[in-house]
This record gives structure tokens, C-alpha cells and sequence, in this order.
């Protein structure tokens, strides 16, 4: 059975803990490759984790669009972040990746981001993020073991437009959906603020937002 990340926005607190703590891995020390994102920041102070979901089919579009082969897959499907002696800073990874996660170090010239704590995760230790999330919205474990210890449905086969993206990563959600639309999600949120837009009199109170 494989372990693997489970990442639930509704635990998710904004504390930054889990980036406090990626920046204590040993592959990238002082920097964070994971990044603690505002859902809607003009409206609402919910904040969720987003770190690399490698991706399983289409495999790691990352890593097929890289000319020089810098990126590697290990053989249980960890996507490793770019191998600096190969990478050549053409950024195809950063515009390939359909969740937006890795970054480009212009200085290092070098394309980075999260590995799932491999050095960590390959001796049976948790990635440094799930292990520094107090709220368990980052949850290590196999799938087996988030049935039987936590609530809600884990889902890894994400739409997004025409395109299903199945990854090693799940992400958690309150009701039984197949798959996480991100299309469809966009459209009812639109649809939403135009209501309101309509309904509104003039007078709006101001966000809060830390």
C-alpha cells in the first residue's frame, strides 16, 4: 500500500505551518516549496495548502515537456523537482503544470518544487509539511488509513475544461463527487457574485482579511 499526501482546504487554519516547516527539508533548505493560498481573498479569509500533486495520467505534464530531461519520476511516482546539472531554464514545467505549482528560481536558474519530502518519505518518516500541520489538513497515510481515521471523501481525478487529471495526491471533499470540476466550480461561483452584483443596493461592507 502506498502513502501518500491528502490535502483538506476545510481543515486548512492559514497558520503556515506547513510552509515553516518545508523549509526545513534537507533538498531545498530556508525555502518553501509549498504555498498556503486565499480561496476567494476578497471575500473570504479561507485559505488551503497547495503543494505538487504528481501527477499519475497524463504522467507529469512537467516532465514530458522537458527538453533536457531534467525532471525525474521515481519508480513509485514521485516527481522530482529539476535536476540543476539538466535543467536549462526554458520554464516548459512552469507553464505545463495545470495546478500552477512549480516555481522558477531566476537566480539559480532552475525550475523547483515540492518532491514529497523524498529523503524523508523513502525511510518511512512523514514530509515535513504533514508533519507540522496541527489541523491535519495535510494528512500522510495510505488510502486504506484515511477511510478508517478521517472523515470526508478523498478524491485524485481532477477536471479541468476538457481534461482529467488523475494524481498520486488527493485532495478531500465533503460530499461523494467523482472527480473535482474546476471548470464547473468557476461557472457556479460567477454565477454567484452576479446575483449579488444584482441584489446589491450600494452599500457593501468591506472584507475582512488578514
Amino acid at each position: 500500500m502506498i502513502k501518500t499526501m491528502f490535502v483538506d482546504p476545510s481543515r486548512c487554519i492559514g497558520c503556515r505551518a506547513c510552509e515553516a516547516g518545508c523549509r526545513e527539508c534537507d533538498s531545498h533548505k530556508g525555502e518553501s516549496m509549498i504555498m498556503v493560498d486565499f480561496i476567494d481573498r476578497g471575500a473570504s479569509v479561507a485559505t488551503q495548502p497547495t503543494l505538487c500533486m504528481h501527477c499519475e495520467d497524463p504522467v507529469a505534464p512537467c516532465a514530458q515537456v522537458c527538453p533536457a530531461q531534467a525532471i525525474l519520476i521515481t519508480p513509485d511516482g514521485v516527481v522530482q523537482q529539476a535536476d540543476p546539472s539538466r535543467c536549462i531554464a526554458c520554464k516548459n514545467c512552469v507553464y505545463a503544470c495545470p495546478f500552477g505549482v512549480p516555481k522558477f528560481d531566476v537566480e539559480a536558474r532552475l525550475m523547483k518544487k515540492c518532491n514529497l519530502c523524498y529523503d524523508r518519505t523513502v525511510q518511512g518518516l512523514q514530509p515535513w509539511c504533514a508533519q507540522a500541520c496541527p489541523t491535519d489538513a495535510i494528512w500522510y497515510g495510505t488510502y486504506e488509513e484515511f477511510e478508517h481515521q478521517r472523515n470526508g471523501h478523498p478524491v485524485n481525478d481532477t477536471e479541468l475544461g476538457l481534461t482529467d487529471v488523475h494524481t498520486r495526491v488527493y485532495h478531500v471533499l465533503p460530499d461523494k463527487l467523482e472527480k473535482l470540476d474546476v471548470v464547473a466550480l468557476l461557472r457556479e461561483i460567477s454565477a454567484q457574485e452576479t446575483v449579488g452584483a444584482a441584489a446589491d443596493t450600494g452599500v457593501r461592507e468591506e472584507a475582512w482579511i488578514l
